[in-house]
């Protein structure tokens, strides 16, 4: 029953969240949103409501109407007809940008020449040459620029990490992590899908259950094993299932899919967000790594013996409501503002997780998606 009460009290707060009353001696970070997008409410308005030292001051949309609209929804003082209006807002020291993958290069490299640091939705370009360039210019600059990876800043993701590292299980032996959702859960029309605007289960879904591959086995594949790939048009994986192999020697699989078929034509199958880590000495079972602040439970099993485990703070930092994305914002707030943070995606890891999903792509015949026509002024 206890934890019933939970999920309903977490849910309940993150969802309608109380204004935060701003620090007296400290200004707060004013994001602008290119897009308005749907993840934008989730991933940081209504975290920021909820940060003394975060205010969304501004959104910008192709077209102003749409704009507007979403302002006055969401309580947001101006909105722009164009996303260069809103880069060139003297007032705004933070972009959040959560465009289609095919845009992400073109606005961030915008928004860095304007002098703004970025948060960026995954995954970070539609190449690991696009992501590499951004990260140099924002390191010219001395601008912050984060890859939005949101599951890494929560509390059961580390503790995941620490049971690991505990050696307590001894050494990983395989991992499998998925991510998929039952088909019709996207529109056939959804941006996920045009190969133009960087579109493929990889590309989405991909960039999670590789990302989580890395960080619990610490390692980069050396090869990949194996591919099988279900289209949704000749240039769009719909589904991908890869095989990795790793230094130990490791080997894991990736599964990522935009719409399970229903099972029988009737049934929709439950969305999959886990990951299992096979050990020398026992296994850890992580239900639902990617919204553990919703719910999650961390099972450790050793031989006849398991235990659940639940981790929604850190014991210096966060609520037991806190989203992933309240822990991202915490830590994207303190990197602009020069202070220590309890988690972080570099340069490095943004990079690697694109040259992987290019290898599995090249492996497959499909192919990188396309690279942004936008070439930066020589200035930049």
């Amino acid at each position: 029953m206890s934890s019933i009460v939970g999920f309903v009290s977490r849910v309940r707060t993150a969802f309608n969240p109380l204004e935060a009353k701003p620090l007296p001696n400290s200004e707060p970070v004013k994001f602008g949103v290119l897009g308005a997008a749907a993840i934008a409410p989730e991933a940081l308005l209504a975290p920021a409501k909820r940060h003394p030292e975060a205010v969304v001051h501004a959104v910008a949309a192709r077209d102003k109407e749409r704009a507007e609209a979403f302002a006055q929804k969401h309580g947001i003082t101006k909105a722009y007809g164009s996303y260069q209006e809103l880069i060139d807002d003297p007032e705004i020291d933070a972009i959040y940008n959560p465009l289609p993958n095919g845009l992400h290069y073109e606005w961030t490299m915008k928004a860095l020449a304007a002098g703004k640091h970025v948060l960026l939705e995954k995954p970070a370009a539609n190449t690991a040459e696009e992501t590499r360039k951004m990260f140099e210019l924002a390191e010219s600059k001395g601008l912050v620029l984060l890859e939005a990876v949101h599951y890494r800043f929560h509390p059961a993701s580390h503790r995941v990490k620490a049971i690991i590292e505990s050696d307590e299980l001894g050494p990983v032996l395989s991992t499998t992590t998925s991510l998929t959702l039952p088909a019709g859960y996207f529109k056939p029309n959804d941006i996920r899908f045009d190969y133009s605007l960087g579109g493929g289960a990889l590309m989405d879904m991909g960039s999670y259950t590789i990302s989580t591959m890395r960080y619990f086995t610490g390692a980069k594949p050396t090869e990949i094993l194996s591919v099988k790939q279900d289209l949704s048009n000749p240039q769009v994986d719909r589904r991908t299932v890869a095989k990795f192999a790793l230094p130990g020697p490791i080997t894991s699989t990736a599964i990522c899919d935009l719409g399970v078929p229903w099972k029988f034509g009737l049934i929709p199958s439950m969305p999959d967000f886990n990951a299992t880590i096979k050990c020398e000495k026992g296994d850890i079972q992580f239900t639902n790594y990617l919204l553990p602040s919703v719910y999650h439970s961390i099972t450790v099993t050793t031989g006849s013996k398991s235990r659940v485990e639940k981790a929604y703070t850190f014991p210096d930092l966060g609520e037991p409501w806190w989203s992933t994305y309240r822990y991202q914002l915490e830590a994207f707030v303190n990197k602009v503002k020069g202070r220590p943070t309890h988690a972080w995606v570099t340069k490095e890891d943004s990079i690697e997780n694109m040259e992987i999903i290019e290898s599995v792509y090249a492996k497959t015949g499909l192919g990188s998606r396309p690279k942004s026509e936008y070439v930066p002024p020589s200035s930049v």
